[in-house]
């Protein structure tokens, strides 16, 4: 190779256009794979496309992911202003239902800490193993959880969470709830170290709450005239083994699974004999099944929330006393 001199400065290297087609080739494979992941870093850095709650231009808060709604609302609470809180599951999403963006991976492997229920989102639970398995806190690791509710001639392809080993819906349990709130005020003090006082301060009145919260149902579920509770599908163990109550789901632990014929002639039987008056739906799962089988049973339908998705109006506490209220109404409690 030769060099020659240029009027803009001392000798190059003439190479020719072949070698330079070649080289640029070359280049370009890892050049758009650089260009890929900084795309992936600079989603992140510009926080969650489903809620990040502000944060400091030099990033000093810690950036706390939580995986959906009631799990959002008590790291808010406990958190406070000192932390960045984003939220992997929109408002109106089914949290079962989430398939995680290549925007939201890279901030769960961003984040700070991630708090997750394992079992309720496999996507969250395959990201957290990978990107984030010293930086989460897997609330039901905090409480005692109860085993799963059978399944009932479901759909063999629907998803969720029918396959924990465990019922998730652990929040529906307010008692259980505080004390997960106690654990992520330590968990956050962790994590840092300049916050925790206030970290403790705040979880303990979030406890608080909660502990006022089950006083309430467990006095306003004392006496009622009936026990049993049919739901759409069995996402209220929590409760019914807080408050001595019956639940009789239509389908299983699984919101998407479809019960049997033989499922439902099973409910319908016993909604006859416990002299049910009340088929509880939800707003993010079709109600048409339960429709049907009040028809069957001549009951009426009404929403009993399981709080797994942002209220329209109010939060986790209002939502949970809403649910206490109609409880109260089809129970015949006094």
């Amino acid at each position: 190779m030769k060099r020659e001199t240029s009027r803009l400065g001392p000798a190059f290297p003439v190479v020719s256009r072949s070698a330079v087609a070649s080289r640029a080739a070359a280049l370009r494979r890892p050049v758009a794979a650089i260009a890929g992941g900084l795309a992936l870093l600079a989603a992140a850095a510009c926080g969650s496309p489903t809620g990040a709650a502000g944060g400091s231009p030099g990033g000093e808060r810690p950036k706390v992911l939580a995986a959906f709604y009631p799990l959002e609302w008590v790291t808010g609470r406990v958190g406070g202003d000192d932390v960045e809180l984003g939220t992997l599951t929109a408002p109106g999403v089914e949290p079962h239902d989430l398939e995680l963006t290549p925007r939201q991976i890279a901030e769960i492997a961003q984040a700070d800490l991630v708090v997750y229920l394992k079992g309720v989102q496999p996507a969250v639970d395959e990201a957290v193993a990978e990107h984030a398995p010293d930086r989460s806190f897997d609330v039901a690791s905090a409480v005692s959880t109860i085993p799963a509710a059978e399944e009932h001639g479901h759909d063999e392809e629907a998803e969720g969470h029918a396959d924990a080993d465990y019922d998730p819906h652990l929040w529906l349990d307010p008692s259980r709830f505080a004390t997960v709130a106690t654990r992520l005020g330590d968990r956050l003090a962790e994590a840092d170290a300049a916050h925790a006082d206030g970290y403790r301060s705040r979880a303990a009145a979030t406890a608080k709450e909660l502990t006022d919260l089950d006083e309430e149902m467990r006095e306003g579920l004392a006496t009622c005239a009936g026990r049993t509770v049919v739901t759409s599908h069995a996402a209220f163990g929590y409760l019914a083994d807080r408050y001595k109550l019956k639940q009789v789901g239509i389908s299983g632990i699984d919101p998407e699974s479809e019960p049997s014929p033989a499922r439902l002639a099973e409910v319908a039987k016993v909604a006859k004999q416990e002299k049910v008056t009340t088929i509880f739906t939800e707003e993010l799962v079709n109600p048409k099944v339960a429709e049907v089988l009040a028809a069957e049973v001549g009951a009426k339908t009404e929403v009993l929330n399981p709080i797994e998705s942002r209220p329209e109006t109010g939060d986790y506490l209002s939502a949970a006393r809403e649910n206490l209220a109609r409880l109260r109404t089809a129970l015949g409690c006094s």
